[in-house]
């Protein structure tokens, strides 16, 4: 009598892995994945829209650091995902979609059968790390120990496993249950750090920049910083590694002209560490590719990473960790520099980003933290996301991130958010939409009604699409399709039971932040633009 489906040996190697949560919409095709889930300690989360449920994932993973893992049907299930798969691959997020594929026979045979593609693997090929079709039952846990060491010791973002119907339905009693070890991350060539030391020792400006691959990073990058007295940048990503309170902190702004010149220009020595030295990071105002002068360090986890972009004078194989806690045992206190006219110099740096500062998205931020403490923003394209690309700092990795950079897309936020809210239930989390870019998604409000998340959507209303409306002003086209028709968010989301009110200035957005805090459940506001007269971001 068989014992255990494929489906069922599925579930319960996940929970081995310690994965405690599904987001996935159940379909003919995944039946069988579904029947595990009777008795498992999984949660089960179910979206709207497969992209919604990819972008749960991503926004679950980034604060967790575990892996957002999703149950998705056949053909029209699989290319829903697809952009959500192609943010987190971008941002490098660790996420683990599992889908149903037609049954073996039927495999790329175009006869026409119910959600059939061609080739689905060639599809989610170009947005994850490894993807891989399941043909045999008893190749499940090595494949799932592959998919699980591409999150612990490798660049992280998505993987795609397909498992054909009949394959699902298979006897897996057999199989071990037991999950495989995983591999640790690179460590550095002592060779290497050597001559990074060198560098850095005998540096007389040098700076240190801080990506996304650095997040996880402890201490030991605020000490390397003392040790040499190096002023530090981060990119968005990089947000609350370093505090930012701290006094060789300069914050996430390396696209702006000022910064650039320092590090393209003034530094002699550059460490960049997890970070792709790419467009949407370095390039905000397309000023054009970098151009540094001095000597660059580049840490990546990533052999082909530390190849792109920009030629690096040492290129680092590491996990960001093991590397810089190398070369900071290697270091010497750089007492050729003069920590007061290091401060100031970055005191000078700081202030010369404040050009682009505008007061009224600074008191909108701080009348979130204000209210909410120390909170989780998640946001999508829309202005005052843009506007914290740079100016909005954390105290923790995780506090911040959007869609804005990297993959760029829209509708993000909202289910995003839930994900965030359900890897971190003890910190408020906003979900920062535009009345645009809300529209891509905004039906993943009831999902949150749904599981009674208690997440907090601000809707910042400025009539369309107003990033797009500035750059068709600069470039002097005629405006057509930007200034589109924002639905009623306010009736809606109470249409889909969800609380909600609206805002004209900040002084209203705080009591309804307040009246939200005090329930737990979603709660939905609506922030009119034109009550604020804040103009664009950039």
């Amino acid at each position: 009598m068989q014992q255990q489906t494929c489906g069922e040996a599925l579930t319960r190697l996940l929970q081995a892995y310690a994965v405690d949560t599904i987001f996935g919409i159940p379909g003919v095709h995944t039946i069988e994945l579904y029947r595990g889930l009777k008795g498992a300690t999984l949660q089960h989360i179910t979206p709207r829209h497969e992209q919604g449920a990819g972008f749960m994932a991503d926004g679950y993973a980034r604060v967790t650091g575990k892996p957002g893992v999703c149950f998705i049907i056949t053909g029209p299930g699989m290319t829903n995902i697809v952009t959500a798969m192609g943010q987190a691959l971008q941002d490098s997020i660790p996420m683990l979609v599992i889908s149903s594929v037609s049954r073996t026979q039927q495999l790329s045979m175009g006869e026409g059968r119910l959600h059939e593609l061609p080739n689905q693997l060639a599809i989610t090929s170009q947005v994850s790390r490894y993807s891989h079709t399941l043909l045999s039952v008893d190749n499940l846990p090595k494949v799932l120990a592959q998919a699980f060491a591409v999150f612990n010791s490798q660049r992280p973002g998505p993987v795609h496993i397909e498992i054909p119907i009949d394959v699902l339905a298979q006897d897996a009693s057999h199989l071990d249950m037991q999950p495989w070890p995983m591999p640790q991350p690179p460590a550095p060539q002592i060779s290497s750090i050597q001559q990074a030391a060198k560098l850095l020792n005998e540096a007389k400006r040098p700076v240190m920049i801080l990506g996304g691959g650095a997040k996880n990073v402890d201490s030991v990058a605020q000490t390397l910083a003392e040790k040499l007295n190096m002023p530090v940048i981060n990119t968005c990503n990089g947000k609350g590694i370093i505090p930012p309170e701290h006094p060789l902190s300069i914050g996430s702004t390396p696209s702006h002209p000022a910064i650039r010149e320092e590090f393209e220009r003034q530094a002699d020595v550059v460490l960049a560490v997890g970070t792709e030295l790419a467009e949407t990071d370095y390039d905000f105002f397309f000023l054009g590719d970098l151009d540094i002068k001095g000597k660059l360090i580049r840490i990546d986890i990533d052999s082909a990473q530390l190849m792109r972009n920009h030629k690096p004078d040492l290129p680092i194989l590491s996990d960001a960790q093991q590397a810089l806690s190398a070369i900071s045992e290697q270091l010497v206190n750089n007492s050729s520099q003069n920590v007061e006219a290091v401060h100031t110099r970055c005191d000078k740096l700081r202030t010369d980003t404040q050009d682009m500062k505008k007061s009224i998205y600074t008191d909108f931020f701080k009348t979130i933290t204000d209210t909410l403490g120390d909170c989780i923003i998640v946001g999508d394209s829309t202005q005052p996301a843009y506007y914290a690309q740079a100016y909005y700092e954390t105290n923790h990795t995780a506090r911040y991130f959007h869609s804005t950079t990297g993959y760029g897309t829209l509708g993000y936020a909202f289910p995003a958010a839930i994900g965030a809210a359900i890897g971190a239930p003890k910190n408020p989390v906003i979900g920062l939409t535009g009345d645009g870019g809300g529209q891509f998604s905004l039906n993943e409000i009831i999902s949150a009604v749904d599981a009674n998340i208690a997440v907090i959507y601000i809707v910042w209303n400025n009539q369309g699409h107003g990033e797009i409306r500035r750059f068709m002003d600069d470039a002097k086209v005629e405006k057509n399709g930007v200034d589109i028709i924002p639905p009623n968010y306010v009736a809606l989301a109470q249409a889909m039971g969800c609380q909600a009110g609206h805002a004209n200035d900040l002084v209203q957005l705080k009591t309804l932040l307040e009246q939200a805090k005090s329930i737990n459940a979603p709660f939905l506001i609506e922030l009119d633009e034109a009550g604020l007269d804040c103009g664009y971001a950039f």
